[in-house]
């Protein structure tokens, strides 16, 4: 199983540390797993052909450059994907808000979100920065981890603003914007 499904609770560090695994998407994981699949596939036909390219004499350097880069090619896939579904997950430490994504990481300090906001009807939780307007970013975890992220935040932050809508309001915000 993987990381991101097995979880039950978030997971707790004795430093104050707190893990959110990434929520991914059924169709999300099935990409990355076909993408797995086509990796391994690629890494086998590129072993079969280099058997074959060995027992004509190997005298080819382009052959032997390609075959090279084949091999690095389907493992550096391999391992970014999964990077990917073994590390992604929002960590909130004291002090840091940081997204891991595979071997991305981003850093954001809890003294400057502004606000967190809970879209209802798109199910979605927002948290806003300083310059509120244009800097914000999409928690994407559980439904039924908001709560306990969003009470995280403000222990780390107690001035953070938390507001919500309702299904109806975000309807009529967006029949406003056309």
């Amino acid at each position: 199983m993987l990381y991101t499904v097995t979880m039950e609770n978030p997971e707790n560090d004795v430093s104050g540390t707190k893990k959110y695994p990434f929520k991914f998407t059924p169709f999300m994981l099935a990409v990355f797993y076909v993408a797995l699949v086509l990796c391994a596939a690629g890494f086998g036909l590129t072993t079969w052909r280099f058997i074959g390219f060995l027992g004509d004499g190997a005298d080819s350097v382009y052959q032997w450059i390609q075959y090279v880069i084949l091999y690095f090619v389907s493992v550096f896939f391999s391992a970014v994907i999964v990077a990917l579904l073994i590390r992604s997950q929002y960590v909130l430490t004291e002090d840091r808000l940081i997204l891991q994504f595979g071997f991305i990481k981003q850093k954001y300090e809890i003294k400057s979100i502004y606000s967190v906001h809970l879209f209802k009807g798109l199910n979605k939780l927002a948290v806003y920065f300083d310059d509120f307007r244009t800097k914000y970013t999409v928690i994407v975890v559980k439904e039924i981890w908001y709560d306990d992220f969003v009470k995280e935040l403000m222990r780390r932050k107690p001035g953070i603003g938390f507001s919500f809508s309702t299904p109806e309001e975000e309807e009529e915000m967006k029949n406003k914007k056309k």
